[in-house]
Parts: C-alpha cells; sequence; structure tokens
C-alpha cells in the first residue's frame, strides 16, 4: 500500500528535450539532494538518440545513421529513445523505500507488466534480460544508475513510435530482437493517460503517493 509521508513528485517535461541537458540535471539532482529531498520521477520524451550503457558495446550499432549516439552511465548496452515512447525517471532514494536495485528492478517491470494487463495484454519479464517483453518482442527497457543509495535513469515503453531506428542497433545487446509498441497490440489509449497510469502502478510498487504538478 501507498504511505502518504513519502511522495512522489511527478514532473511532466512538455514537448521534446534534448537527451543530454535531462541526462545531466538527473545527475546534478542526484548528487546535490539531502535526506529530506523528495523523491521525483520525470516524464520527458526525447528527439531520436541512441543511448549506450557504461559498459555498452559500440559493436551493437551495427549499420551507419545520422541519429546521435550518447555513452551514458546507466547499466546496460544500447537502446534507442524518440518521440512517441513514454520515458520514465525515477529519481528515487532506495534506503528510503528499503529497496536493493535487484528488488527495484522487478517493481519497475511489474509496474509496466500491470500497465499492460489493464488494457487486456499479457507481458512478461524474460530470465537475464532485464524488460519487459510480448510475445517474446520487446516492449519496454530498463536502466539504473546508483549512487550513494540513490538512483537515476529509469525506463521507456514503446507507445506509438517509429520503431525503424532500431534496426540500426541490437536493441539491449540482442541481436535480431524483435521490438513492438502498444499502438500494434491494438492499444488506443493517450500515451498521456498511459503515462500517468504507469506511475501510480510504480508509486503502490515502491510505497509513495504520486503527486502530479
Amino acid at each position: 500500500m501507498t504511505n502518504p509521508s513519502l511522495p512522489l513528485l511527478v514532473r511532466k517535461k512538455p514537448g521534446l528535450s534534448d537527451y543530454v541537458p535531462i541526462w545531466h540535471a538527473m545527475r546534478d539532482f542526484t548528487r546535490e539532494r539531502q535526506e529530506t529531498t523528495p523523491d521525483e520521477v520525470w516524464l520527458v520524451q526525447h528527439p531520436p538518440v541512441f543511448t549506450l550503457g557504461l559498459a555498452g558495446k559500440r559493436e551493437h550499432l551495427i549499420a551507419p545513421s545520422s541519429i546521435p549516439l550518447v555513452q551514458v552511465d546507466r547499466g546496460g548496452q544500447i537502446t534507442y529513445h524518440g518521440p512517441g515512447q513514454i520515458v520514465l525517471y525515477l529519481l528515487l532514494d532506495l534506503r528510503r523505500h528499503h529497496l536493493s536495485v535487484k528488488r527495484l528492478v522487478t517493481l519497475m517491470e511489474q509496474s509496466l507488466i500491470d500497465l499492460l494487463a489493464t488494457q487486456g495484454i499479457s507481458a512478461e519479464r524474460q530470465a537475464g534480460a532485464p524488460g519487459v517483453y510480448v510475445q517474446g518482442e520487446k516492449i519496454a527497457a530498463l536502466g539504473l544508475r546508483v549512487q550513494k543509495g540513490c538512483c537515476y535513469h529509469g525506463l521507456s515503453l514503446n507507445v506509438d513510435m517509429d520503431l525503424a531506428p532500431f534496426q540500426f542497433i541490437n536493441p539491449c545487446g540482442y541481436a535480431g530482437l524483435a521490438v513492438t509498441r502498444t499502438a500494434d497490440l491494438g492499444i488506443e489509449v493517450p500515451l498521456e493517460t498511459l503515462e500517468r497510469s504507469l506511475v501510480e502502478h510504480l508509486a503502490t510498487h515502491i510505497g509513495a503517493s504520486p503527486v502530479f504538478s
């Protein structure tokens, strides 16, 4: 159950937000936060960009493209962000919620699974491959960075985006991995509605109350 004493501030970035300034802002927020700093969720959409995790291998960019590639400080390999995708950044004090990184990843995945279930879609995890899948096709990716017990980065859910750029990469480091989106699963709910529902599921799982600004 949620705990009203643990607010989760939800900030929606309008329009498209360039990746690097948002990444730097997350990093700065985490570095400067205090014990009493409320946890936050940032909801954004990015212009087309590939991001490569801290230990990611550049060979997973398998074809030339005009889309920029940014090496970042999260875990995981390579993924793609673009318009029509929910990107949810989770700026959380893990100690406050008594969460390990492994447990948080599980709860993030479960939030996505629960969201899709409300739309009649059965989604699942795959052992050894963080994220959420529908009939073997990846619909959501995860990646986190933890510093001094606090995390940033988060998850992405493909809603009504152009999936073609995924052909230029081995998504999350897996050659030939197929990807899908909610629009191809018969889900016609607006992106903004899915965003809000996803936040509510996630807040419930981590034991917090969302505060929408």
